[in-house]
């Protein structure tokens, strides 16, 4: 069949391993179904995976892709769940030790089927798109769990999204604008912090300014680059939502301001099949449109990879079957 895959891991040249061609159709194990990929989005984890990231060389060649849509042998049109764990244990799947993504132990989205357990397939809502469902799984599935159910904010709070054009920082200002927050965002141009404004930010800042009154609550996918200006912007028993560490993971902490001020700071990573299916619904019923920056058919896949590494697309790249 075909497939988009890293054929080996490369940490200094990632988009040299990435391959277009051909892999063996997939076996069904029982218990698990084949979905037939109509669409699936690129994210970060899958540049990592072209370098070797959290993934044993003896596992590739790897098919890339964390999360996709697509229809069941039945036509049934599906949205992918990417985390594969057992929740019946740990009653969260991504508190299981042994939980793994797509593209870490088994083959990804980007390919004409891919295998998942019958539990990691929802329904598509019918007002998305498959590329727009095709978002949900990863970005956008990681946003709602830092909003809704990490930082304990409520409608009308503020809250400071840095970085203002990521897969997670534009589903962040989707999501607390619709859910009535005062969203508030940074970004390093004026071009991605218009892209921001568009999706419904109040107000936005070139990254590291001074802001004019501090925030609830900080969202930070970022790290390095952002930290410092992350803990100063917070009031007084504020707290910041970390998902990622783009740029760097070993900030300076400040502990000094952490404990005077009492902030808190939480981890956060993807999130569960439940509440991937309250955020289909909630998308559904509220109307919203996921930013997708750029579509293209996965043949053209080396394309959407060099404008993620160059940082060149606002929203969500998806690549379409």
């Amino acid at each position: 069949m075909f497939a988009v895959y890293a054929a080996e891991p490369n940490a200094d040249a990632p988009l040299d391993s990435l391959t277009v061609g051909e892999r063996p159709e997939p076996e069904v194990p029982d218990g698990w179904v084949a979905v037939r990929v109509s669409a699936a989005s690129l994210n970060m984890h899958d540049l990592w995976t072209l370098r070797g990231v959290g993934i044993k060389p003896e596992q590739f060649p790897m098919i890339l892709g964390c999360d996709g849509a697509g229809t069941l042998e039945d036509g049934t049109e599906v949205v992918l769940h990417s985390v594969i764990g057992d929740a019946s244990l740990f009653g969260d799947e991504t508190l299981d030790p042994k939980r793994t993504l797509l593209t870490e132990k088994h083959q990804g989205t980007f390919a004409d089927t891919v295998v998942v357990p019958k539990r990691n397939v929802l329904p598509k809502p019918e007002n998305l798109t498959a590329a727009q469902a095709a978002v949900m799984g990863t970005a956008w599935l990681t946003a709602y769990r830092m909003l809704f159910v990490k930082s304990g904010l409520r409608p009308g709070q503020t809250m400071l999204v840095q970085g203002a054009s990521g897969g997670v920082s534009t589903a962040l200002v989707q999501l607390g604008s619709a859910a009535g927050m005062r969203v508030w965002v940074t970004g390093r141009t004026e071009e991605k912090r218009a892209v921001a404004e568009k999706l419904g930010a109040h107000a936005t800042f070139p990254s590291g300014e001074r802001l004019p009154e501090r925030v609830d609550a900080v969202f930070e996918t970022v790290g390095d680059a952002t930290w410092s200006h992350s803990m100063r912007a917070l009031k007084p028993g504020g707290v910041v939502v970390v998902s990622g560490s783009t740029s760097g993971p070993n900030p300076g902490a400040d502990l000094q301001r952490l404990f005077f001020l009492q902030l808190r700071v939480i981890g956060s990573t993807m999130g569960t099949r439940e509440e991937l299916s309250d955020l289909l619904t909630f998308v559904s019923n509220a109307g919203i449109s996921p930013e997708i920056g750029l579509e293209l058919p996965m043949e053209r896949a080396e394309e959407g990879f060099r404008a993620m590494l160059e940082g060149d697309t606002s929203g969500k790249i998806v690549f379409r079957r």
